[in-house]
């Protein structure tokens, strides 16, 4: 048997449907964010990087390099083995201290990653509460998804935000039964807010458990930067807040807040944590450095803020397609996965500026789109010199200008469900 063609005919069957994914070869300058250097074939030339998730720049900041660097000097490079055996230095429980406190719970777990966070949080908790019935609204990060599928626990799937619908769902369950609604703050894709209030309300009448990927939000959103929840006053109200450290703290991780009982049950349960190895020090270290530094300063979150409401409004003017978003991020909508990898191709090579191109299975197909999040390092002369590049592109693609983008793209899924659709993305 020819083992090789069938992994062969998968990657052509991606690049016949326009969306094979090709990682630039970046390095990122310290002290220059959002400047890069991005090296390809006709060798290294300076970029200016449109689309990172560092969306502080607190990857740069002098007190969180400092803090990775004084740290590795003194306790190494890796942490030397799971937490367990071995693994658990005082930098990472000093961060678990500062990520409960940031949340007002009582605890705090780390994990290898945003994505492992919520698949071993979600899959653990509904495995541990009996019978337990899942409400997971239906634009959920496929690592919720994933989540979701391991636990074996039935699912419903409620519309993106409708909090009628989920009312609905949650009548027709037994009044006893157990149940865990499972939902975002921010959509990473087309920038919209949960009514988290609302999604509240519902829970504490039909006695459920909410559980939030804030990811999207913390250290973006409220005075400490604890959130979307934060932002509105019910992150008390919130059973299990789930979170990164890898966007706007800079570093990289995940993690989740809660009770001492539901993050004990977690740690002694889930094996995505039990069974590898714990963050690195040096990571830690810096991570409590930022959620410091952030949980006082206010001006990155107004200043990116700032430029956020800036570029919508100069892409706006200049008659491009900016889908409708609540946040920080500015989805520019193109809707065709050729169209949409040409365009970043054309921004890149010949503009100098880097803004990935979002396909399927990330967003449905037809809603392709640039997905460009300004921080508080893009200038004006950077947002303006942004806009004019769109324009060249969009004009030499005879992409239309002059049109607003459609609204609730993100609801353009055959069947109504990105959960029964969609098969685990990155986002």
């Amino acid at each position: 048997m020819d083992y090789q063609s069938f992994f062969v005919d998968a990657i052509n069957a991606l690049h016949s449907e326009k969306r094979y994914r090709v990682f630039a070869d970046l390095e990122r300058i310290v002290g220059r964010f959002p400047h890069a250097i991005w090296r390809s074939e006709r060798g290294a030339r300076e970029i200016t990087v449109w689309c990172s998730n560092d969306y502080l720049g607190m990857g740069h900041h002098a007190d969180v390099v400092r803090a990775m660097a004084e740290t590795a000097q003194g306790l190494g490079t890796g942490a030397g083995g799971t937490r367990n055996i071995s693994g658990n230095s005082h930098p990472i429980v000093e961060l678990e201290a500062e990520l409960a406190d940031l949340h007002g719970k009582e605890a705090g777990l780390v994990f290898s990653s945003g994505f492992v966070s919520n698949d071993a949080a979600i899959s653990t908790i509904a495995k541990l509460l009996p019978d337990c019935l899942i409400l997971s609204d239906e634009l959920n990060h496929a690592s919720m998804i994933e989540g979701i599928r391991r636990s074996g626990a039935q699912k419903r799937i409620f519309r993106h935000n409708d909090l009628e619908h989920l009312e609905e769902l949650l009548k027709e369950a037994a009044p006893g039964r157990a149940k865990l609604i499972v939902f975002e703050s921010v959509y990473s894709m087309d920038g919209d807010i949960a009514p988290i209030a609302g999604i509240c309300d519902l829970a504490e009448k039909y006695g459920a458990m909410t559980y939030i990927d804030e990811v999207h939000a913390v250290g973006m959103y409220g005075p400490r930067g604890g959130g979307m929840a934060e932002r509105d006053g019910v992150m008390h109200r919130i059973d299990v807040i789930e979170g990164t450290l890898a966007k706007a703290f800079g570093t990289f991780g995940g993690y989740i807040t809660a009770s001492r009982a539901v993050v004990d049950a977690v740690r002694s349960y889930a094996p995505g944590f039990i069974f590898t190895t714990a963050l690195p020090p040096a990571i830690c270290a810096a991570t409590t450095a930022s959620i410091r530094h952030l949980k006082a300063s206010q001006v990155e979150r107004d200043l990116q803020q700032k430029h956020a409401q800036l570029t919508k409004s100069v892409l706006i003017h200049a008659g491009l397609p900016v889908m409708p978003s609540e946040t920080h991020i500015v989805p520019l909508f193109v809707g065709n996965p050729d169209l949409c990898k040409r365009a970043s191709d054309m921004l890149l090579e010949e503009h100098g500026i880097y803004i990935q191109p979002i396909n399927y299975p990330t967003v449905p197909r037809g809603t392709e789109r640039l997905r460009i999040t300004p921080t508080p390092c893009h200038d004006e002369a950077l947002i303006y010199g942004l806009r004019d590049a769109l324009i060249d592109v969009w004009h030499r693609l005879w992409l239309p200008l002059g049109r607003t983008a459609p609204a609730n793209v993100g609801r353009m899924v055959a069947g109504g469900s990105r959960f029964e659709v969609f098969p685990p993305a990155g986002g």
